[in-house]
């Protein structure tokens, strides 16, 4: 947890209740509390706004695959055509140079 064992965890806490007097221990753990408390909204916050790129990037991937598929279709139509041109051409030249 946070790069430190539990033995370094547990003698923290030891120093923190020596050194902090106990009329303090509430504010403290208030004081805590609200930190946990603001770190899980934090940590909802950045959930949910991941979820929604998700979201995002899953409805724009139809799109680029119907582009990727419409270009590849086109190529194909271009390509067959130029090939087809140089087939016309090269049976013309062959009935000319007869």
């Amino acid at each position: 947890m946070f790069g430190i064992s539990w033995a370094e965890f547990f003698v923290i806490i030891l120093v923190a209740v020596l050194v902090v007097p106990a009329r303090l221990w509430p504010d403290v753990a208030r004081f805590l509390a609200r930190g946990v408390k603001f770190i899980r909204s934090l940590i909802w916050k950045i959930t949910d706004a991941s979820e929604n790129i998700k979201q995002q990037i899953e409805l724009e991937q139809p799109v680029d695959e119907m582009l990727k598929k419409t270009t590849d279709e086109i190529l194909d139509t271009f390509s067959t055509v130029i090939s087809k041109q140089k087939k016309v051409r090269k049976t013309t030249k062959k009935k000319v140079a007869k």
